[in-house]
């Protein structure tokens, strides 16, 4: 009888601790809620309507500046520095109708002005000939050293 006794009160002190158990909160896994997170984000940002193109604006500015506090090649206004490095790739083989430095390439562009020149690499241009990326494809380079190295480019004509 005592035995019987023990089994019951055993039975029921297991249901109270499962009932117990089953009432209580289960704290999550951090590490399981942010690996899912991970898995299920957008692989890129989503712009919609008026506040996307807000965002959007927004996310262009930063690109902007993030670009604009990191100067090229140090800042230099050495034009030969930036063509070596940068321009050489397709004025120096006239990849892409990249005019080559030859007076008979850039004698009707001269002769628009250095300021028509100074702009078209700066803003970009689409010529017939082919197309000049803005600032060489480098948002990296300032105006100025963008001047400098048209500057050197026309003085540097054969």
């Amino acid at each position: 009888m005592v035995i019987l006794f023990l089994m019951g009160v055993t039975v029921v002190l297991l249901a109270f601790a499962a009932y117990m158990h089953s009432t209580a909160p289960v704290e999550p896994d951090r590490r399981v809620e942010q690996r899912t997170l991970d898995r299920i984000k957008p692989a890129a940002g989503v712009f919609a309507g008026e506040t996307g193109a807000a965002a959007q604006a927004a996310a262009a500015q930063a690109a902007l500046a993030a670009a604009a506090s990191q100067v090229a090649y140090e800042g230099t206004l050495d034009g030969s520095v930036v063509y070596t490095n940068l321009c050489s790739a397709c004025h120096g083989s006239g990849a892409g109708g990249a005019p080559m430095l030859t007076q008979a390439a850039w004698s009707a562009r001269v002769a628009q002005g250095m300021d028509t020149l100074v702009a078209h690499a700066i803003q970009g241009y689409q010529g017939q000939a082919g197309l000049m990326p803005a600032k060489g494809g480098n948002p990296a380079l300032t105006d100025e050293q963008v001047a400098a190295t048209v500057k050197w480019m026309v003085d540097n004509l054969k």
